[in-house]
C-alpha cells in the first residue's frame, strides 16, 4: 500500500480529511524548501505537493509561474527537487509526497531512470498536467512498476467517459480543478464542488481532493465537508512571493495559514 493510500485511509477512519498544500521547490531558494516541508507537516498538513519547476506552464497563473520563474533562477532541477525530497525523508517517513509538474524534465531524464531516482529519494506520487491518461499508457506501466501513484486531474468540463478512464487509470487520489481556468483564481462555489464530486464519485473509487480557489479557514472548511482533500496552493506561494528576502517570515506566514485551515477543516 502506498505511503499517500496510507495517509488518506487513517484519516477516513478518524473522519478527517487531508489538507494538501503546494510549494514550488526552490521558490524562494533551494535552501528554504526542505525546511518549509517540514513547517508544513508540523502545522497539520497530511501529503506535500512539491512543484518541479518549469519555464512554460499551462494550468497555472501568474502566482505559481513567477515561483517557478524564481526556482529557476537559482537554478532549481528536477535532480535538486529529487534530493530536497530525500533530505526531508532522513527526518520525516510518513508524510506522504507528490511530485507535481510538467512532462518535459521527467522525459528529458528518461522515464525509468526519473522513477527509479523518485522511488529511491522517497517520492509517493507524481502529477504530471500535461501527461493526459489516453497518453500515458506506457509511461503508467513504468510508473506503478515502482508503486509511484499517478495522479490524475479532473476539471468541471471533463466528461464522464473521461472521468471513468482517470478513474480506471490513476491511483492515490485524483485532483479536482474546481473552476475553469488556471490556478490562483478567487471564486468558489462550494455547492457546484459538491455536485460534480458527486458525479465524479460515480466513476472513481480513489478520494478526490478539491484545488484552486481555496485562500483562508473558511473555504477550506467549507470544500473539507464535501471532499476526501483540500489542496491549496496560491495562498501559499503568495506569502513566499511577499517574504523573498525572508524565508523565516515566509514560513512563519504560511504555518500560521495551515494551522487556520487545519482548525477549520477538524472543527
Amino acid at each position: 500500500m502506498s505511503r499517500i493510500t496510507t495517509v488518506l485511509n487513517a484519516l477516513k477512519e478518524q473522519n478527517r480529511q487531508a489538507l494538501i498544500p503546494y510549494i514550488t521547490a526552490g521558490d524562494p531558494n533551494k535552501e528554504a524548501t526542505v525546511p518549509m516541508m517540514h513547517a508544513l507537516v508540523e502545522a497539520g498538513c497530511d501529503i506535500i505537493e512539491l512543484g518541479v519547476p518549469f519555464s512554460d506552464p499551462m494550468a497555472d497563473g501568474p502566482t505559481i509561474q513567477l515561483a517557478c520563474e524564481r526556482a529557476l533562477e537559482h537554478g532549481t532541477s528536477l535532480t535538486d527537487v529529487l534530493a530536497m525530497v530525500a533530505e526531508f525523508r532522513e527526518k520525516d517517513a510518513d508524510t506522504a509526497v507528490v511530485l507535481m509538474g510538467y512532462l518535459n524534465p521527467v522525459e528529458a531524464m528518461g522515464y525509468e531512470t526519473f522513477v527509479d531516482r523518485a522511488v529511491k529519494a522517497g517520492v509517493d506520487g507524481v502529477l504530471l498536467v500535461d501527461l493526459p491518461p489516453e497518453e500515458a499508457t506506457e509511461v503508467e506501466g513504468i510508473f506503478k512498476a515502482k508503486d509511484l501513484d499517478m495522479v490524475y486531474l479532473i476539471a468541471p468540463t471533463t466528461t464522464d467517459a473521461r472521468i471513468e478512464k482517470i478513474g480506471q487509470s490513476g491511483s492515490g487520489y485524483v485532483y479536482y480543478v474546481s473552476l475553469k481556468g488556471v490556478t490562483g483564481s478567487k471564486a468558489l462555489d462550494v455547492d457546484d464542488v459538491a455536485r460534480n464530486l458527486e458525479r465524479i464519485r460515480k466513476h472513481v473509487s480513489v478520494p478526490v481532493g478539491v484545488g484552486f480557489g481555496i485562500t483562508n479557514g473558511e473555504t477550506a472548511a467549507q470544500v473539507a465537508k464535501v471532499a476526501d482533500g483540500v489542496i491549496v496552493g496560491s495562498a501559499i506561494v503568495n506569502r513566499i512571493a511577499a517574504n523573498a528576502d525572508n524565508p523565516q517570515q515566509a514560513q512563519a506566514e504560511v504555518t500560521e495559514l495551515m494551522r487556520e485551515m487545519r482548525s477549520a477543516m477538524d472543527q
